[in-house]
């Protein structure tokens, strides 16, 4: 698969699905930058590098709430290979009416809508979670 993001967020999102503790996903430093967001906003656990060399593969710990749901419902992937979106911090809406997140990828690194929106910063829409 080319794209990464992809490749990583519906890993996340199928294992959470049904029910699994931990993803296994190929390792990449766009990955990890990505995983890093997400920790911060409270979707995944945690996560660690397992493996060797080229083997390389990050194991996350999935996020449930206290229903035992994950701790999110969906994802969208909106620049793509084929498409890219940018969008300067004057257009940056909130996601769900507040409810979900869009990361974003700026020349500051990856962040929220709502870090690039107080930074005064646009940048390619990568994908929207909630």
């Amino acid at each position: 698969m080319n794209d990464k993001i992809s490749e990583l967020l519906i890993g996340i999102k199928n294992a959470s699905l049904v029910g699994k503790t931990h993803a296994f996903v190929p390792a990449s430093k766009l990955k990890k930058q990505v995983l890093l967001v997400l920790k911060k906003l409270n979707y995944i656990d945690d996560f660690e590098e397992v493996g060797e060399g080229v083997k390389k593969q990050f194991k996350i710990a999935i996020a449930y709430n206290s229903k035992g749901a994950p701790r999110f419902s969906d994802v969208k992937r909106v620049s793509k290979l084929s498409k890219r979106v940018y969008v300067g911090y004057r257009n940056i809406m909130p996601v769900k009416y507040g409810h979900g997140n869009m990361i974003l990828s700026t020349p500051e690194g990856l962040m929220t809508e709502a870090e690039a929106r107080d930074k005064k910063i646009g940048g390619e829409v990568l994908f929207i979670i909630w």
